[in-house]
């Protein structure tokens, strides 16, 4: 990992519309790894990197969490300052819930002259789901407005208000997909609106069942997506048959099926049974078509997500 400052401001490279080391892997053809980096409840940036080292020994980008489940952590932008500073690659989530679109436009500027390439527009969950129950939400923006307005930064060189931006912020834009939420038929076309936004990859919720997926992806071609959009296959690790069965029944859209409880449920070591899951799922999805990449993520164990990348084989084809 080469430890230095973001470098000076200048036009990406020919075909590309950022500096990000992610697009260049994805527009090379190559299998593409994201993971998630959990945000400390801490002040200390050794947390982060901390965090942030195993990671970067196979991801492509590291995504920087926004207040995920509306519960408060260190912020996105911090973390993904520091992951800059550090030679590290972030992906820079943005949560609509939390500021208004004067904040969010300044924020983005702010990201790119600290050497963020890559953005991740979320619309963000409500405030009644998290620790503070009585913040009081925004939503200015949505998903679909927020990839709209950065891309118009971009593309346009100018805020919403019209006033011309100098130098524009030159970011690869992202937004977050969830095959798994019914009616399943419809999955796809919110997708197709992402992409008609602006987004130009896709980092999808916890995938589990992979007939579900296949089924999603397959609608995916139909549309012709596969071709507009890169999509990355959201994967982690079970802890246990519990754990499993708790997400089932407590977060939206993610649907773990009988099958994998049960081999959890059987499993000696049920720790290292979720580990192989999910490589064998990573091994899976690459032979998806039209996958062209997984977004993994580990609550807290941010150092299993090295081990499960080399264990699943998916890097021994490509130079790094």
């Amino acid at each position: 990992m080469d430890h230095t400052l973001p470098q000076p401001y200048s036009a990406p490279p020919e075909g590309h519309v950022s500096h990000s080391r992610l697009e260049r892997v994805l527009r090379s053809g190559r299998f593409a790894i994201t993971a998630e980096l959990n945000p400390p409840d801490s002040a200390d940036p050794a947390d982060v990197y901390d965090a942030a080292r195993p990671l970067g020994e196979v991801a492509d980008a590291i995504n920087a969490t926004d207040a995920s489940g509306a519960n408060c952590h260190m912020s996105s932008i911090g973390i993904s300052a520091l992951l800059t500073r550090a030679g590290y690659s972030p992906v820079y989530q943005i949560s609509c819930r939390d500021r208004n679109r004067i904040a969010i436009q300044g924020d983005v500027l702010g990201a790119a002259a600290m050497g963020v390439s890559n953005v991740l527009c979320l619309t963000g969950d409500g405030v009644g789901v998290g620790d503070q129950p009585g913040a009081k939400p925004v939503f200015d923006f949505d998903s679909l407005s927020l990839l709209r307005t950065i891309r118009t930064m971009r593309d346009e060189r100018k805020f919403l208000s019209g006033r011309t931006i100098k130098n524009p912020p030159l970011l690869f834009l992202g937004a977050a997909e969830n095959p798994c939420i019914p009616p399943y038929e419809w999955r796809p076309e919110r997708l197709a609106k992402k992409v008609e936004a602006g987004a130009e990859y896709i980092q999808t919720n916890y995938i589990y069942d992979v007939p579900l997926f296949e089924k999603f992806m397959a609608r995916v071609r139909d549309l012709g997506l596969d071709k507009k959009v890169y999509i990355l296959a959201g994967v982690g690790p079970l802890a246990s048959a519990r754990a499993a069965r708790w997400m089932r029944s407590n977060v939206p859209g993610i649907h773990v099926p009988d099958a994998v409880i049960d081999r959890m449920e059987k499993a000696e070591k049920p720790g290292q049974e979720g580990k192989k899951i999910c490589v064998e799922l990573i091994q899976q999805m690459r032979e998806i078509a039209g996958v062209s990449g997984v977004h993994v993520m580990a609550y807290r164990k941010e150092h299993e997500v090295s081990e499960i990348i080399r264990a699943s084989g998916v890097l021994a084809s490509r130079k790094r």
